[in-house]
């Protein structure tokens, strides 16, 4: 087999394709021959060393991916697979891999709606936009909702899972070149932050403030994010994308800079504003295989339905993982990337 190895934090020359070798599945596990690798900004994070959960729990080397997609090569005794089933799902990390071991709750069978391609592309993302939207507050009807980067991976899950429950969505993006993709997902209104005031726009569209705004940019977004809400309004923040650069090496000057621009919210504020600030990271919730299975499950009775479907998917050979990298990092991707095995 084949995967992807960083030895040290730096830029894409760190990525290095390495052989292993890999054992039979254990009990409770599986073994997949890989066909795509989902490619997320986190793994960019993780390569960077910034990573809080690839820090805590794995350290160097490391192997990044969260999500894969491809075909069951052997199992362990008493497994609900067969060799030969087209599956997808998620990993704890190492999915930049050609095969891999995984514990079965980690993996689902792929619905014929998805292409390999765009199943190694859906988890990480719709798992993300779920657990934001539904797996953290009660989201009431008829919500007015604001969502950052809205073309993006994560934000495009947002806009199909929203629009699928019927709440009204505002979407942002930075380039009018994302506007034709994100109006295909049907979102009901955009805001090009290239062409118009975003937040003149945000208050024309809903001039009593948003019920939710999802901000995954940090310190350039989050106190207008805030300001916007409505009362018992949620923002529900996922990253803080602004605070990196869009190239290969960080500006470890402008992160300290922007990390002390940061705004911080008091219980009294909140109180008084009647708002509320909440926040997450999926990685830290991989032993909470309920959250995982719950999403899951619910994700795909939506794709089998119709009522959300995969993403417009960029692929690049493995071997050019820097690419997909450089390509994510650019802010010029739209929907999703994977690498091919």
């Amino acid at each position: 087999m084949k995967r992807v190895v960083i030895y040290r934090p730096g830029d894409h020359d760190q990525l290095r394709i390495e052989e292993s070798t890999i054992s039979d599945p254990k009990d409770g596990e599986v073994q997949v021959d890989i066909q795509f690798s989902g490619v997320n900004y986190a793994d960019v994070c993780v390569r960077w060393g910034i990573y809080e959960s690839a820090k805590k729990f794995i350290g160097w080397p490391i192997t990044p991916g969260f999500e894969f997609s491809g075909v069951i090569s052997k199992v362990s005794a008493g497994s609900k697979f067969n060799v030969g089933d087209d599956v997808f799902g998620v990993s704890f990390f190492n999915g930049y891999s050609s095969a891999l071991n995984l514990p079965e709750h980690f993996v689902f069978n792929k619905p014929n709606q998805l292409s390999f391609e765009e199943a190694a592309c859906f988890p990480a993302v719709f798992l993300t936009a779920y657990h934001a939207l539904f797996q953290n507050f009660i989201l009431r009807p008829n919500s007015k909702v604001l969502v950052h980067s809205a073309a993006g991976g994560v934000g495009s899950a947002l806009v199909q899972l929203l629009v699928s429950a019927g709440h009204e969505v505002v979407g942002v993006i930075g380039s009018s070149s994302k506007r034709e993709y994100l109006s295909s997902l049907g979102c009901h209104h955009i805001i090009d932050k290239s062409k118009e005031n975003l937040w003149k726009r945000a208050l024309e569209i809903c001039p009593e403030g948003y019920d939710v705004v999802l901000d995954a940019n940090g310190v350039e977004t989050l106190k207008e994010s805030f300001k916007h809400l409505a009362p018992t309004g949620k923002l529900m923040v996922y990253g803080f994308h602004t605070m990196l650069p869009k190239s290969g090496r960080l500006n470890w000057i402008k992160l300290a800079w922007n990390y002390l621009r940061t705004p911080r919210f008091s219980p009294l504020e909140l109180t008084s504003a009647n708002k509320s600030v909440m926040a997450f990271n999926l990685s830290f919730l991989f032993e909470r295989f309920d959250i995982l299975n719950d999403g899951m499950v619910e994700l795909i009775k939506l794709v089998k339905s119709g009522a959300i479907r995969g993403y417009q998917v960029k692929v690049f050979d493995a071997f050019d993982v820097g690419q997909a990298h450089g390509h994510i990092e650019s802010g010029k991707s739209v929907g999703k990337i994977a690498i091919k095995w």
